[in-house]
């Protein structure tokens, strides 16, 4: 079973190649643990979808922990400088995506 906000965590994804490149042009290194964070995101949910029980939860706990840890990626790119701002359009998504996955762990 496929969940709905799969398609939202991969559209986001795909907006977040700008801020990935950006921070990228500056650090290597913050830029390859967001692009894992943020495949962590799609891989997790996806896996938790056709998951059970406890194992479709824990999936879904590491999606959640992997949404903020993309989210932190960025805030950590604009106050080095490295991105302008998070966009509100990817905080909205984002806050989307967090509280679906939230709900999907209890």
């Amino acid at each position: 079973m496929e969940l709905r906000i799969y398609s939202v965590i991969i559209e986001t994804i795909g907006m977040l190649r700008t801020e990935m490149e950006a921070i990228g042009r500056r650090d290597v290194d913050l830029e390859k643990q967001m692009r894992r964070a943020a495949a962590s995101i799609a891989l997790n949910t996806s896996e938790g979808s056709y998951s059970r029980g406890k194992n479709a939860q824990q999936r879904f706990h590491t999606a959640l922990g992997s949404t903020r840890e993309t989210l932190a990626c960025i805030e950590v790119g604009v106050a080095l400088g490295y991105v302008p701002c998070v966009r509100d359009e990817v905080r909205d998504r984002m806050r989307q995506i967090l509280g679906t996955l939230t709900k999907l762990t209890r």
